[in-house]
């Protein structure tokens, strides 16, 4: 008879508890907000330093092919297209290149990557290396 009478019971309330409580609900959204408060800046700041990775090693690239073009012609060259290279295009969307030379005496270089659109964002700034691979940049710890 007792069982007979939670049936009953049962189905005036409609059945077994069955879903989540809006505190339940409540809960699971905070916790989700506080992860995604910590996740998103540190994932932004992973890209726009994966970005200035491509661009620093670029300009590298770019400052050691100015080594070789110097023992070869005595002088510094003024574009990347002289030196026979072209700017990727993940780092052309995200800086600016350019080559400074000096004529000198002595004769020097810089190769600079200016940062734009989104990638100004970036703590690190302009990117700089020159002739006897001195490498500088706006932000600390930026190489």
């Amino acid at each position: 008879m007792r069982s007979n009478q939670l049936q009953q019971k049962k189905s005036q309330h409609g059945g077994a508890s069955r879903g989540f409580t809006l505190i339940e609900v409540i809960v699971v959204m905070a916790v989700v907000a506080i992860l995604a408060a910590v996740a998103i800046p540190s994932y932004s700041e992973y890209i726009l330093r994966s970005h200035r990775s491509a661009a620093q090693s670029f300009i590298s690239d770019v400052a050691s092919r100015q080594s070789q073009f110097f023992l070869d012609r005595r002088s510094y060259a003024g574009t990347v297209a002289a030196l026979n290279m072209t700017v990727p295009a993940d780092v052309a969307q995200r800086y600016t290149v350019a080559i400074a030379p000096v004529v000198g005496p002595p004769a020097a270089f810089q190769v600079t990557a200016t940062p734009t659109g989104p990638q100004a964002n970036d703590r690190c700034g302009l990117l700089t290396v020159d002739q006897a691979n001195n490498r500088t940049a706006v932000g600390t710890r930026c190489w």
